[in-house]
């Protein structure tokens, strides 16, 4: 136990070193690390290390589903909600169809529900790679938004259809009508159950006398109980834990302080990157042992299958983005959509985003070794190989490539109505607007005799006088005065932070209180530097 856990804080060490890379080479760190825990994997120091199905299923996709719900805009999901649900049934179930009949076809003696089980393993693809490819690269947002829909929703389909095709091999019996109930059943129930259980922790957040500490700790515990009733009653437990996630995250402001807001963000996001690190890294680790358990199948033989499989899931998914533009623009027709022309160039970017990920090859890794006759289950090992070239090859290939496509393509951007720039000093404007209304609506009164109401006042006009000049003119148009201003902002900042640690030499003054003053300076560094500013102006 103790030299398991030590190569795990060893590999922690190198998916740091692995993703410092990534950032350095300017790649996204998914691909970097896949390759690295690849090339690891030829040197055997890793060979414990192994993906087990349980693990990824229980402990890692729970989390990782219900952080993406809380990241997610309910506003851009419910947009692009046609888009959303199309990527994630129908495209999967015709994804997954394509790979059936392809993969029965072209190997011998594979059964047609053998090719349905493929299909459902490499069916969903992982948005982590291509969102963090497309915040590297600018596009549309809405792009950005279809894709982490996708994402919450696309394992939930590829899982009941690996669930039914596995139960037709092992049993022999597959019955569509009993199939086309059970799906709706699983869908349906899960969301409920995770809607349940979310109002359930939803009354503790919000009425009971929790502490920030305890409603942290909640939010971890909160998707694990949804996954896990969802499941116990062989309903979706990936639905469970996406609409409890999304309920509890359009609910954030009522239940969780500013306090808990806070902490949560920050501890969410380092163990999800923590989580993703691993994942990627243990994807690569499993070559050795899954080319191992090829047995009488030749290694090219297999590759060229692999491969096969991987370019006809490409073309598809392609296919299916073109064809779901074409789609709209009839429909436009008879219903509102949110895109009535969508072209071709954002379904291109959508379609060529479809990596795959852990999931799948989790899917893979639970397929048991024997069947209920006790039989070897068939082509178990060479299905491990396929999702895993499946994985490798769109991962690496579209992963490095995407950059590349979305560049030639030249995305229309003509989604956003208002630029973002645009959009920061319009809301900065009515907040401090709203703020000076306040003030006059409750203590007009006592602003001659507080000197403090009066400040606040004062600081308030002055703020909306200069972002009332700030609309009337380009806000989308980078302003070097203000870059200016940002830069000497952060100098000041700097200088105070060391004034504060000077005083903290001093026995006179409380370090916990020197400490709550680096903490806010800390925030508005933060908040400077989230503005996206140059490197020039940060120098």
């Amino acid at each position: 136990m103790q030299s398991i856990f030590i190569e795990y804080v060893i590999l922690i060490l190198i998916i740091l070193g692995l993703v410092m890379l990534a950032d350095k080479l300017q790649i996204a760190y998914p691909i970097v690390l896949v390759i690295g825990g690849l090339a690891i994997s030829f040197l055997g120091d890793f060979s414990n290390i192994s993906i087990d199905p349980d693990l990824v299923f229980l402990i890692l996709l729970p989390p990782l589903l219900y952080e993406a719900a809380w990241q997610v805009s309910w506003k851009e999901f419910w947009k692009w909600r046609r888009a959303i649900m199309a990527f994630a049934f129908p495209v999967v179930v015709i994804n997954a169809t394509v790979v059936a009949f392809l993969s029965s076809w072209l190997i011998p003696g594979f059964s047609l529900a053998l090719g349905f089980l493929l299909g459902g393993i490499v069916s969903p693809p992982d948005a982590v790679s291509a969102a963090t490819i497309m915040r590297r690269v600018k596009v549309p947002k809405a792009i950005v938004s279809i894709a982490e829909g996708e994402s919450l929703l696309n394992d939930a389909s590829s899982l009941i259809i690996f669930r039914f095709a596995l139960a037709a091999i092992i049993t022999g019996q597959f019955y569509f009508s009993e199939a086309a109930v059970s799906f709706v059943l699983a869908v349906v129930m899960g969301a409920l159950i995770g809607l349940s259980v979310a109002l359930v922790f939803y009354t503790v957040h919000r009425w009971l006398s929790t502490t920030s500490g305890i409603d942290v700790v909640l939010t971890f515990i909160a998707p694990y109980f949804m996954y896990y009733f969802a499941e116990h009653f062989h309903f979706s437990g990936v639905l469970a834990v996406v609409s409890g996630g999304l309920l509890l995250s359009n609910r954030r402001d009522k239940m969780l302080n500013y306090r808990t807001r806070i902490e949560g963000v920050n501890v969410w996001n380092h163990l999800v990157f923590v989580i993703n690190g691993l994942v990627f890294m243990l994807i690569g680790l499993q070559l050795p042992a899954i080319i191992r358990g090829l047995g009488q199948i030749s290694l090219l033989t297999a590759a060229w299958y692999a491969i096969l499989i991987s370019f006809a899931l490409i073309a598809t998914r392609l296919a299916c983005t073109l064809g779901g533009s074409v789609f709209t623009t009839f429909m436009s027709r008879f219903i509102q959509v949110a895109e009535a022309h969508p072209g071709w160039r954002n379904p291109v970017i959508t379609g060529w985003a479809g990596m795959r990920g852990v999931i799948s090859l989790a899917m893979a890794l639970s397929i048991p070794l024997m069947t209920n006759e006790g039989q070897p289950f068939p082509y178990r090992e060479l299905i491990l190989f396929i999702t895993f070239v499946v994985i490798l090859a769109t991962l690496v290939f579209q992963g490095l490539t995407l950059p590349w496509v979305i560049r030639k393509v030249k995305p229309d951007d003509r989604y956003a109505a208002i630029p973002e720039r645009t959009q920061e000093v319009i809301m900065q404007k009515k907040v401090a607007h709203a703020s000076l209304e306040f003030l006059n609506e409750t203590c007009a009164d006592e602003r001659s005799g507080n000197k403090h109401i009066e400040n606040l006042y004062s600081r308030l006009q002055l703020d909306l006088n200069y972002f009332i000049q700030e609309c009337t003119r380009e806000t989308d148009v980078r302003d070097d005065s203000l870059d200016r201003f940002y830069g000497i902002y952060l100098k000041m900042l700097d200088r105070q932070r060391r004034q504060l640690n000077e005083m903290n030499r001093l026995h006179e003054f409380d370090e916990e209180l020197i400490r709550k003053y680096q903490a806010l300076i800390d925030i508005e560094e933060y908040k400077i530097h989230e503005k996206q500013l140059p490197e020039e102006a940060l120098e």
